[in-house]
């Protein structure tokens, strides 16, 4: 039988664990937790699902403007030698 030993549970997805999870049991595939979170509610699986999801958006958002902004810099940069005629 094939294990996958994880740590915590959300450090193989942030959310939607739970069809990897029946994948596997699918495949044979026995899961191992280590750290397991105690049980919770409904409510708040939910409320630690969205706040996973606004997580992994403000990390798009965050990155793009990085980038967005490391080409602006770059551009500045350029502007120099460019008047310069170098």
């Amino acid at each position: 039988m094939e294990r996958l030993v994880i740590t915590h549970k959300d450090r193989l997805l942030r959310f939607g664990s739970e069809l990897v999870f029946a994948l596997c049991e699918q495949m044979g595939t026995q899961v191992i937790i280590l750290n397991p979170r105690e049980e919770t509610t409904f409510e708040e699986d939910l409320a630690s699902d969205v706040l996973e999801i606004i997580t992994v958006f403000s990390a798009r958002l965050y990155g793009s403007r990085s980038r967005k902004n490391l080409k602006i810099m770059q551009k500045l940069h350029e502007i120099p030698q460019e008047i310069s005629g170098e």
